[in-house]
């Protein structure tokens, strides 16, 4: 009976790993929800699960909102709290229990300030320590925070940017607040400049911690001590020829079988155009990529391999790197990017190769606010824009592929405009509407016409706009084009409802003659 018991459990196991294989293949995303921020911009995001219940921090200018995420993949806004100075952005927000309570670590990045937010029972906030930079310290333009919990207490590592550049060692206390460890100065061999990624590994009782150094365009590796001092490990510049660390930005790691890895993304320097900004301006643009290294028994990084962007991926100007899923054999990773705006699905093998699943143009650039998060067996995405026009934060479900073939997307738009819009508002709302199709390439047909219903049906709806995609991807970009969030925002004070559906349809549309055909 134990044999059976125990030979049910084998088989069990070998048919889930066969179907993580199987379905990792054709993962794609659906959203599944859109909701407003009060900030300018969503620059951060994190999640936390607390008592069974799951939260969203969304950081950006000002402040943080709170959100409530169901299973469903529902956003349901909590609170918000500003950020000390009223200023930020809020970047490298990273929520964790020490002891019995539980915190939101966030860095103020132009208020030069790290606080600690005490996560209450339904998820708000209340700031409980605010550390602000010194001579001694690096939290000058802080961007990235990891938590280490090490054997007799946790520490915060923090990284910052740009005039004070380095590593700091902070010891968490029960109560949220934060007292100087030690600093590091960054210097000409360790990649502390710009530290925009952290992940950090525990190999045999001991800690490792590693960095990306975005100006230093280079990772570096540190061992990590119960006391939370540090001491550099090795460093890995970047190269002309196999490497992309040009602009260093988003880390994370996995274990997979016996084998660590830490993987490394980039948003490479020819993106940016300010002048002054960038340190070394004799930069070789070679392409981009997302970098594998293996850690050795030391710790140390060892280059491993590169999956270089190509015509079927979308890597250009990496952000952000999610852990989306992970089994024994095998992880599935989410990277954000903020140049190609979309979410790349990648696997990575036990033996450390990268290959590409399905992408998803969001519509919006990905700057930080990349997040993945699970609920029982379903994985979410969480994700954010940098643009300042936009004020929204997005959910994606991750499910298998449901393939469409050569079918088309219907977008149907009914609206019902209040009794006091004027005839010259509505007109103006027609045309604005109609102009989208000249806005906005991914609307390969637009068509609309006013109710000629007599069924008694209509609910006062008197507009039908139907808008055709050849895509998922295309009807994105349109939900979250420059033109369309500027019509909504012009048209919704002249609204009383909107009712919208969208199908695919078998037809396919031909642009050249501009008609439908079977």
């Amino acid at each position: 009976m134990i044999f059976l018991k125990k030979y049910s459990l084998i088989i069990v196991f070998f048919l889930s790993q066969i179907c993580f294989a199987q379905s990792t293949d054709d993962l794609m995303l659906y959203r599944k929800d859109i909701q407003s921020i009060t900030g300018k911009n969503t620059v951060t995001i994190t999640s936390y699960e607390k008592e069974g219940k799951h939260y969203v921090y969304a950081g950006g200018f000002g402040g943080i909102d709170v959100y409530g995420l169901d299973v469903e993949g529902k956003l349901t806004a909590i609170s918000r709290h500003e950020l000390y100075k009223q200023t930020g952005p809020a970047r490298g927000m990273v929520a964790d229990a020490i002891g019995d309570s539980h915190f939101l670590f966030v860095a103020n990045k132009h208020g030069n300030a790290i606080e600690t937010f005490k996560i209450q029972a339904n998820g708000t906030l209340e700031r409980v320590s605010l550390v602000e930079d010194t001579n001694e310290t690096h939290l000058g333009t802080a961007i990235t925070l990891q938590v280490i919990h090490m054997k007799n207490a946790s520490y915060l590592f923090i990284g910052g940017l740009e005039e004070t550049p380095g590593l700091s060692s902070f010891k968490i206390h029960p109560d949220g607040k934060l007292t100087h460890v030690v600093s590091m100065k960054d210097d000409d061999n360790i990649h502390t400049d710009g530290i925009i990624g952290m992940f950090s590994h525990k190999i045999k009782g001991k800690t490792y911690l590693y960095t990306s150094g975005f100006q230093d365009n280079g990772v570096s590796s540190f061992r990590i001590y119960d006391n939370g001092t540090f001491k550099n490990i090795n460093n890995i510049s970047d190269n002309t020829t196999d490497r992309y660390l040009t602009g260093a930005y988003p880390v994370t790691g996995v274990t997979l079988g016996e084998n660590k890895y830490v993987i490394v993304g980039h948003r490479h320097h020819k993106y940016y155009e300010r002048g002054g900004f960038i340190k070394r301006p004799n930069f070789v643009y070679h392409g981009d990529g997302v970098s594998v290294f293996k850690v050795n028994k030391k710790g140390a990084l060892v280059p491993h391999f590169v999956l270089k962007d190509d015509e079927n991926t979308k890597l250009q100007g990496q952000t952000r790197i999610e852990i989306v899923a992970t089994d024994a054999n095998e992880a599935v990773l989410a990277v954000g990017t903020r140049d190609d705006e979309s979410i790349q699905l990648l696997k990575l093998t036990k033996e450390g190769i990268l290959s590409p699943i399905n992408y998803l143009e969001t519509g919006f650039s990905i700057y930080y606010g990349l997040r993945s998060h699970k609920i029982e067996d379903t994985n979410f995405l969480i994700a954010g824009s940098n643009r300042f026009d936009l004020k929204k934060i997005v959910s994606y479900k991750i499910l298998p592929e449901v393939k469409k073939n050569e079918q088309i997307l219907k977008h149907l738009v009914h609206l019902k405009f209040k009794a006091s819009a004027t005839a010259e508002q509505i007109n103006k709302a027609e045309k604005t509407f109609e102009n989208l199709k000249n806005e906005i390439p991914e609307i390969i047909h637009l068509e609309w016409g006013l109710n000629d219903s007599e069924e008694g049906n209509s609910k006062k709806f008197t507009h039908t706009f139907t808008l055709t995609f050849n895509d998922a991807h295309g009807r994105e970009i349109y939900l979250f084009h420059k033109a369309h969030i500027a019509l909504v925002e012009n048209i919704g004070p002249i609204i009383e409802d909107v009712f919208v559906m969208d199908y695919w349809t078998s037809n396919k549309y031909n642009k050249k003659n501009e008609r439908f055909k079977k």
